[in-house]
């Protein structure tokens, strides 16, 4: 069998560009230089006085010895003695040379004795080949062989696993599978270490069966045979089967060593199985393999990175002079699990011991101070990088780049970025990366179409990290762009993309959109699932999540705590309390209770059905609250009109040394504002940046002026206006028109509603308040003047809809309603109620209806109001003395309010009504809220 034709010319050029020496004065030079007189043990060859005296078989051991020892100084000394004295023509020399220079990388000088060689015979070449196989050098061993071959000399058990080697490193199959039949042709296929190699061949091309067969085919396998089977098994990721095939060699009878158990150690690494791994380590210790290094390296890593830290040091620590490999493995585990502390900790350690750090100790040192968001260390570690030249290398590039937007310095990102040579994909990716955490979402933008325009193309996390920006800002036709360029570039069948589109337009509001991606999906994972559960979420479309999360428990698909969060927060936007409760179960049965994600939307799940005491005991079960935590709590209690206890869980966390942000102050703001804590609320104002160190935004000003306004100080909330450090936005003129409604006044309720009408005029609230306004000091001209201009500028007031839930199922109201398949006994209950509230002194606030219709109408009107519909529908419908929660859109009216107190006094049961605003809990005659809201 010939070997097959190579593009020759080529070849030959690339590989006569090597340059031979044109003679061996290098040698002499060498021998007498001051190093080789220190190291050279062989220095009397040139200084004996009659160096005829010794014989060529003299020469040969001590050549022997140089090549056994990869000595090569001395080696070079005696090969410049031979030539000085003539003593060149011995083959058994020669070969010894030629093995010596290309073990150290001389190719030169070994080709050269090979091409000077009257007749090199097998045993040249075969060392040619293997120095050059062993260096990676596969391209020239092939070459090597092809010449050889061309000679007519025939290979031996020596020379094929040498060639089969090469083959296998440049993964050639089709040269491979020509000299596999040379080794069949020559009888050689029964040998071991030639099996060996065309196991390993087969394997790393790809060809598992054919390696198996081959393995099979190996008379008496050593436990050389297995390790080099199911390492192939190991480095091509099959981690089972390679656990497997360990199993089978051990039952056969076949001592593993300690090659074998380092090949186990990373399959168990890749499995991430630790059981697995004790038992590996049992067998170092068994058989005593635990002493060795690599083996102690190999544990430390497979513990780190299966997440065991405590083993990981235990072993570590046994290692009597850990290496840089032995640091390596530690810290880059405890960066690998979000150990940022312990990995520094570690690297000082590591740095005192006197171990010098290379540029993988760095990048993950430098993960670690991103992890943690210390910017000095991370600079320091910057220049220690570029003291150790590697500065031109693109995976330390993207490891700065990403320490740097982690910790907040985008400038120093993108002057990395920017200072780059070569920017591969993997360096935009990283930078667009970096924007879009950091909420510049613009900027990741406007990156992509420089990438584009740099011809570096773009790939999955590239279309995904954009479609995250694009959702941010919302910008719908950008979206639809991006889907097109993934259709066009084949993504679009790609899961991650996939799902980013869905979550892309789920947030964009282009919910049809998000629907048919996702139903056109073939395979939907449990991401795609979230990923259009918190879209319908987010819309309020709560009841379509919750079916949506039904179907994909029928399919099989296992939640995570990210689906029950977005379920639980569409339970929270329903108000759907007891379909929240069931969630909360899965949560239990999970074992997400740990989980901070779903533990916080627990907490604002039951806040925003009305229970503040089950959000009060899923705080609690929090195991380490942060400050998102603390603020869902503050929040919850804040709505429900609980201020002061509000105020002592802020103290609480303050205690407990956390830090509140912005959202933070807005909730205690928001709890002083609800139980009319002036006072209070004045001191956390004025003091926000002394105190917490940030500055006062927009919400904080809207707050502190409702407050202001409810109290009666509406000549104080017009000042705050007028020296607010920023234009009021319509949230601040929005609590200015509320207080003006409270307190009737007519002069700041116009200016409020001139604003809002420029800023907002869509809405149809500021014409209702204003004429609310007008009607409670009886100005019915205005009131009749601001109805038409709502009907000549075609604004429409919001209708008010409520919802209940009732045994699992959410049901919705508008005023007026009688879709109901039980309408006629829900007004029946009405009727019922209207003569007990009449007898109980309730008298309908008919002052606050702008029909333009007689009294006795607008009573109707009133009493036909969702949210009266809606606890109607509760009082038949849930069991007596059960708890009503009602959810309404808009925020409850005067008369609705009134009512509510005299109902739940009537009937005996607590009605939890929660508006736009706030949280009502009326009981045995009042509202929690003190009829201040």
């Amino acid at each position: 069998m010939k070997i097959r034709t190579f593009n020759s010319l080529q070849f030959q050029k690339s590989h006569l560009q090597r340059s031979y020496p044109s003679s061996f004065h290098l040698f002499q030079t060498s021998a007498t230089s001051s190093h080789a007189k220190k190291s050279n043990p062989f220095l009397s060859l040139t200084q004996d006085p009659d160096p005829t005296s010794f014989s060529v078989p003299y020469y040969s051991k001590l050549l022997s010895k140089c090549n056994a020892s990869k000595t090569l100084y001395p080696g070079m000394q005696i090969h410049a003695h031979t030539l000085k004295f003539g003593s060149t023509n011995d083959p058994k020399s020669r070969n010894f040379l030629i093995s010596l220079y290309a073990k150290r990388k001389l190719f030169g000088y070994a080709r050269k004795l090979v091409d000077e060689s009257p007749k090199p015979d097998l045993v040249s070449w075969s060392a040619l080949i293997s120095g050059y196989a062993q260096n990676g050098f596969a391209r020239d061993a092939i070459w090597a062989f092809h010449e050889m071959y061309l000679l007519g000399l025939k290979c031996n058990e020596f020379t094929f696993p040498s060639v089969l080697k090469a083959c296998a490193f440049t993964k050639d199959l089709e040269l491979g599978r020509q000299v596999h039949g040379i080794v069949v042709v020559n009888g050689f296929e029964s040998d071991e270490y030639v099996g060996n190699s065309l196991v390993v061949l087969y394997s790393k091309c790809g060809k598992f069966g054919d390696s198996r067969r081959l393995f099979e085919d190996i008379p008496e396998r050593s436990v050389v045979s297995w390790n080099a089977l199911f390492s192939c098994y190991v480095q091509s990721d099959y981690f089972g089967e390679a656990v497997e095939l360990f199993r089978e060699m051990v039952l056969s009878g076949i001592r593993p060593n300690e090659f074998s158990l380092s090949s186990m150690i990373n399959a168990c690494t890749g499995l991430e199985d630790s059981g697995e791994g004790r038992k590996i380590h049992g067998f170092l210790i068994k058989l005593g393999y635990d002493s060795d290094p690599f083996s102690k390296n190999a544990l430390v890593d497979m513990y780190a990175k299966i997440g065991n830290l405590e083993d990981a040091v235990v072993v570590f620590e046994e290692i009597r002079e850990p290496d840089i490999v032995s640091w390596n493995a530690l810290i880059a585990g405890c960066v690998l699990h979000d150990k940022h502390d312990s990995a520094l900790e570690f690297f000082g350690q590591m740095r005192l011991s006197g171990t010098h750090s290379n540029m993988f100790t760095l990048s993950s040192a430098l993960k670690a101070c991103a992890g943690i968001g210390l910017k000095e260390l991370g600079r320091q570690l910057h220049c220690n990088l570029i003291k150790l030249n590697v500065g031109s290398d693109p995976f330390v590039h993207v490891g700065l780049i990403d320490m740097y937007s982690k910790s907040g310095l985008m400038n120093d990102a993108r002057m990395v970025f920017n200072l780059m040579p070569d920017k591969d994909l993997i360096a935009w990716n990283a930078v667009i990366s970096a924007h879009s955490q950091n909420g510049e979402d613009m900027e990741a933008l406007l990156l992509f179409p420089l990438m584009h325009e740099a011809g570096v193309g773009f790939n999955q996390t590239t279309l995904s990290t954009v479609l995250k920006s694009v959702a941010s800002l919302q910008v719908n036709y950008v979206c639809k762009q991006i889907h097109a360029l993934s259709a066009k570039s084949g993504f679009e069948s790609d899961r991650y993309v996939v799902n980013s589109l869905i979550d892309a337009y789920g947030k964009c509001a282009l919910l049809e959109d998000a629907t048919r991606i996702f139903r056109e999906c073939l395979i939907v994972d449990l991401v795609g699932f979230t990923s259009m559960i918190t879209a319908y979420s987010q819309s309020g479309q709560g009841e379509e999540a919750l079916k949506l999360y039904l179907e994909m428990l029928d399919r099989g698909i296992e939640p995570d705590p990210y689906v029950c969060s977005s379920l639980l927060n569409a339970c929270a936007n329903l108000s759907a309390y007891e379909q929240g409760k069931q969630v909360h179960v899965h949560v239990l049965k999970h074992g997400f209770m740990y989980d901070n994600f779903a533990g916080n939307s627990l907490v604002n799940m039951y806040a925003k059905c009305g229970s503040i005491d089950d959000a009060e005991r899923a705080f609690s079960s929090i195991p380490e609250r942060g400050i998102v935590s603390w603020s869902a709590m503050i929040g919850g209690l804040a709505q429900h009109g609980h201020g002061k206890e509000a105020l002592r869980v802020f103290n609480q966390m303050l205690k407990y040394g956390v830090s509140p942000n912005q959202i933070t102050l807005v909730s205690v703001l928001c709890a002083c504002n609800h139980a009319g804590l002036v006072t209070e609320a004045q001191k956390y104002f004025r003091s926000m940046k002394e105190l917490f160190g940030f500055e006062r935004m927009q919400e904080h000003y809207a707050c502190m002026i409702d407050l202001l306004g409810r109290a009666g100080r509406l000549d104080e909330a017009m000042e705050l206006v007028n020296t607010m450090p920023f234009q009021a936005d319509g949230s601040v003129w929005g609590a200015l028109l509320g207080a003006a409604r409270i307190h009737k006044n007519v002069e700041i309720g116009q200016r409020a509603a001139e604003m809002l009408l420029i800023l907002e005029p869509e809405k149809s609230g500021t014409h209702v308040l204003l004429a609310n306004i007008y009607a409670s000091v009886g100005m019915w001209n205005n009131v009749a003047k601001m109805r038409r201009l709502m009907k000549d500028c075609n604004v429409k007031k919001e209708p008010g809809v409520s919802w209940i839930e009732v045994k699992d199922k959410i049901y919705t109201f508008i005023a007026g309603d009688r879709s109901h398949v039980r309408s006629e006994e829900i007004y029946a209950k009405l009727d019922e109620l209207s003569e007990r509230l009449s007898k109980a002194g309730y008298i309908p606030k008919v002052e606050f209806d702008l029909h333009d219709v007689e009294r006795d109408e607008k009573e109707k009107l009133l009493y036909h109001h969702s949210e009266k519909l809606a606890v109607a529908f509760g009082l038949i419908a849930t069991p007596a003395g059960a708890p009503i929660r009602v959810k309404k859109n808009l925020r409850v009216c005067m008369d609705c309010h009134t009512a509510f107190k005299f109902i739940s006094k009537i009937v005996s049961r607590e009605i939890i009504l929660r508006d736009i605003n706030r949280y009502h809990h009326f009981k045995d005659g009042s509202c929690s809220c003190g009829d201040y809201w």
